[in-house]
């Protein structure tokens, strides 16, 4: 189902409709546009008059845009008399009046004129003129109607193919009843007053728990505006199960993935001293327990990693260069790395002795060897000024 809104697998309307005739059509485009507006709208009989570049014209079947099927059952006429002899009832389109004692009608009347028509088996057809120039007395005088638009009087010359388009979706609007091609979906039901009002009493009791009725003199006529914009709204029964989920999500909080994990920030940073402490990861072939274990760090951040991931994937400057937190190097988790550059942010708490210190030195050392760089980020300074800290990265990662 290729392009906003072709669809090959559907029927291609086939019903009688008049003819669309081009009076010496200047430009190859025009014609392929108004060949795709009559596809749009239903018609297919197109009757060209000595097109000035010729015919067939590759241009045109660029600017159709599939309607194909339009262009290809053309019609090649050396007059327009010739292009309507064949034809019991013709309107011609003009935007200016010339002084003929003709019926004018809008684009809609002249389609209540031609429907009964053709439904009576009658040929039809609508002539429209030049780009520059329109269409010519004798040729006006040709047709038995003129139909013409409400138009901005200063600037009335329309493009040929939105000329097309115009009539074209008044000829389908008016044959079709102004069916439209589908309508708003109605997947759930209307939500009943008894589930609005639950809805609203847990919403109202959610409220009070965070104060939210101030001052208390006032309570009441907040209630009823939230109450009228629940009710504006119309809600179907699946919308106020989602709202109410939303509601209970709010009042819980936070939790599992969702905050980070399930421990807090200094249960983060002891989990990591442990995990300094113990030194290498114990690596096997196939690599599971390097990769549980930066899960498991990836999804328990501390606190200042938390506030400097979150501050480098906003940062423009970091964009685009392939930081990665938590992730196994060989023996290793690095706090956070990019590959594409090699270099490995690694962030030092604010005490660290002991077997914690030496694995972090044998890290460091076991990193260069294999031409990593290294930039070192104190948790300290990151608590105390984010920023400052990312643009000292930045300087440091920039090509």
């Amino acid at each position: 189902m290729p392009g906003a809104g072709t669809d090959k697998t559907k029927n291609w309307i086939e019903t009688p409709g008049p003819a669309v005739v081009l009076v010496e059509p200047q430009l190859g485009e025009n014609i392929g546009a108004a060949a795709r507006a009559m596809a749009n709208f239903g018609l297919s009989r197109l009757r060209l008059v000595t097109p000035r570049e010729g015919w067939p014209n590759p241009r045109a079947k660029v600017m159709a845009a599939g309607a194909d099927r339009v262009l290809e059952g053309a019609q090649l006429f050396s007059s327009l008399a010739d292009a309507v002899a064949d034809c019991t009832y013709v309107l011609a389109t003009t935007a200016r009046a010339h002084d003929q004692a003709k019926p004018v009608m809008s684009p809609e009347a002249a389609i209540h004129e031609l429907a009964p028509r053709i439904s009576g088996g009658e040929k039809t057809a609508i002539v429209f003129g030049r780009e520059r120039i329109g269409l010519m007395n004798d040729e006006v005088a040709m047709a038995d109607g003129i139909v013409t638009l409400p138009i901005n009087p200063a600037f009335a010359s329309l493009n040929l193919a939105q000329a097309v388009a115009v009539v074209s979706y008044e000829w389908l609007k008016v044959t079709s009843g102004n069916l439209l091609p589908h309508t708003t979906p109605h997947k759930s039901p209307n939500a009943p007053k008894q589930q609005m009002a639950a809805f609203l009493a847990n919403l109202e009791r959610e409220l009070d728990r965070v104060e939210f009725f101030r001052p208390p003199e006032k309570r009441e006529t907040m209630l009823v505006n939230l109450r009228n914009i629940f009710a504006r709204m119309q809600a179907s029964q699946q919308d106020i199960q989602t709202l109410s989920g939303v509601v209970m999500a709010l009042s819980d909080g936070r939790k599992g993935p969702a905050r980070g994990g399930i421990l807090d920030g200094d249960e983060a940073e002891r989990l990591r001293k442990l995990v300094a402490e113990r030194g290498r990861i114990h690596v096997s072939s196939e690599r599971a327990p390097a990769r549980g274990l930066a899960k498991l760090l990836r999804r328990n951040p501390t606190d200042e990693e938390r506030i400097l991931w979150e501050a480098l994937t906003r940062h423009r400057r970091f964009a685009g260069l392939g930081f990665k937190r938590q992730v196994p190097i060989g023996p290793f988790v690095a706090d956070l790395v990019s590959f594409p550059l090699r270099t490995v942010i690694d962030i030092v708490p604010a005490t660290e002795e002991g077997e914690a210190a030496e694995a972090r030195v044998e890290k460091r050392a076991w990193l260069g060897a294999r031409d990593y760089k290294i930039l070192e980020v104190a948790a300290a300074d990151i608590s105390q000024d984010v920023g400052a800290v990312l643009e000292k990265l930045a300087d440091a990662v920039k090509p």
